[in-house]
């Protein structure tokens, strides 16, 4: 399927199948006039990309972990369990941290009110 078809498939703008490509998150072959042609599996691959992504998954992670996703329709494989657990652990951690600043910012404006 061509960059187009597969747009149009998924959603996803060619330009950010492109910046997929570029970062090792899809793959393509070419043709002998230099157009890009995805397999079959590429739909589903562009799917998994944009749920990681919606998870809040960098490029760099998924780029790691989309080797671990090997063809079920899970949209997370078993391997990739540790992972996001340490990545959810994370961005808990992280709303700790801003909970606790707007405290205190809250505490602020309301000492400046007050």
């Amino acid at each position: 399927m061509k960059i187009g078809q597969l747009s149009a498939e998924t959603g996803v703008s060619i330009r950010l199948l492109r910046y997929y490509e570029e970062q090792g998150l899809l793959t393509s072959t070419r043709t002998p006039g230099g157009h890009r042609v995805y397999g079959a599996d590429a739909p589903a691959t562009v799917r998994r990309i944009r749920r990681f992504l919606d998870a809040g998954l960098s490029t760099r992670i998924i780029a790691e972990i989309i080797e671990c996703v090997c063809g079920s329709e899970q949209e997370i494989e078993p391997c990739l369990s540790p992972l996001v657990l340490a990545e959810l652990s994370r961005v808990d951690q992280e709303l700790e941290r801003l909970a606790l600043t707007r405290e205190s910012l809250a505490e602020l404006v309301a000492a400046a009110r007050g």
